[in-house]
């Protein structure tokens, strides 16, 4: 599968599956409360099944101050 990691440097990972979304995290190191993953305008949850063809972001969840 390929994965996009959306960091400040635009990143893509190519990694082998099935998975879930929580095994291809920990596969990559990434802390999943910090992280949204996106299979094109669908969110996916830590236990959505990931494949060889399918293509998913991982997007760095970002919180803003408040006035």
């Amino acid at each position: 599968m390929k994965v996009v990691l959306r960091t400040p440097q635009k990143e893509t990972r190519q990694l082998e599956g099935p998975l879930t979304v929580a095994e291809m995290l920990e596969e990559l190191g990434i802390d999943p409360e910090g992280v949204i993953v996106a299979r094109g305008s669908e969110l996916l949850t830590p236990d959505a099944r990931l494949g060889d063809a399918d293509e998913v972001e991982v997007i760095q969840a970002i919180s803003g101050g408040g006035a």
